[in-house]
């Protein structure tokens, strides 16, 4: 049985410690980190400024799609729908796909290129695409990969 007498708690721990501010607490551990942690280092406590440091790092002719799309799944398969402005696009723009995205390159300008996130893996082929009242739609059949790789455990 565990020695709980010993367990440093007891009422009047329990009396401090409903005494104690929240307010004092977030300062008191911001004085110690602060004190720990080097001052060149200090923004990496706050992802927002650690990350100012980067920028932008996206090549600038790849971007996250901009294009107002919309990305759904179901059982069988992955619809990709992308409202299109301007049916001359259509004439203009190549779409591709890889395991995990939708790349759509050319449109609304020629050097452009949006790449989509897939929400599964989706096989090479069977993928049809229908323009319909200035959406395209997308239907990509996923790949169901049942293969699965027993791990052995060894003891070290």
């Amino acid at each position: 049985m565990f020695p709980w007498n010993l367990f440093p708690v007891n009422k009047d721990t329990k009396k401090m410690m409903q005494q104690v501010k929240p307010e004092e607490i977030d300062k008191y551990v911001k004085n110690i980190m602060g004190q720990m942690i080097p001052q060149h280092m200090q923004g990496m406590m706050n992802p927002q400024e650690y990350m100012q440091g980067f920028g932008n790092q996206a090549s600038p002719d790849v971007q996250t799609s901009t294009l107002p799309s919309s990305v759904f799944e179901t059982h069988d398969h992955v619809y990709v729908r992308v409202a299109i402005k301007k049916e001359e696009w259509l004439k203009e723009m190549k779409l591709y796909h890889t395991s995990n995205q939708m790349i759509i390159e050319h449109i609304p300008e020629l050097n452009d290129k949006h790449t989509i996130t897939l929400p599964a893996l989706v096989r090479k082929k069977g993928t049809t695409a229908n323009f319909k009242e200035g959406t395209l739609e997308i239907k990509i059949p996923k790949n169901v990969d049942m293969q699965f790789s027993e791990i052995d455990v060894t003891e070290i």
